[in-house]
């Protein structure tokens, strides 16, 4: 996984980890989320992307636009 600049510094999210269609997400509260194209749709996969590789705004835009749109959550 590779570390979130959290450039805003009020994100709740740690680490990322991006693959083919789909990004998995490590929150500061342990949690992993893994969101895809399948059920999160390909323009916000990589919209959550973009922002993941900027360090800033993916917090929101997951709360905004995908915040239940996950294929898996585990610890």
């Amino acid at each position: 996984m590779e570390k979130y600049k959290n450039l805003s510094c009020n994100s709740s999210i740690d680490a990322f980890e991006l693959a083919d269609g789909s990004i998995t997400i490590l929150f500061d509260d342990g949690w992993l989320y893994q969101y895809s194209s399948v059920k999160a749709g390909s323009a916000n996969i990589a919209q959550m992307k973009l922002l993941a590789k900027n360090g800033q705004g993916l917090n929101s835009y997951i709360i905004k636009n995908v915040r239940k749109l996950y294929d898996k959550k585990w610890r």
